[in-house]
């Protein structure tokens, strides 16, 4: 269950991500697939500075800085 509620995060924290780093990102589909990978880059970033954030809230704050720093970073790679 855990996987899925990841899962739906990550997608709509991919989309928000692609709109906040506007112009700069892979598309729908390719932001989508980021903001699924950056849930668990962000979890493992915040868990690391012990910050944590619990329930849904938690998970979207988490989800969306591991989603940004990925996409900053693959638009560092993709230039």
């Amino acid at each position: 269950m855990f996987w899925v509620y990841v899962f739906f995060v990550g997608l709509a924290v991919g989309w928000m991500a692609g709109q906040v780093v506007r112009g700069r990102g892979f598309g729908l589909t390719g932001n989508l697939i980021i903001g699924i990978a950056g849930s668990f880059i962000g979890g493992m970033i915040l868990r690391t500075t012990d910050i944590t954030g619990y329930g849904l809230v938690g998970a979207v704050v988490s989800a969306f800085v591991g989603a940004v720093i990925l996409l900053l970073i693959l638009n560092l790679i993709k230039k």
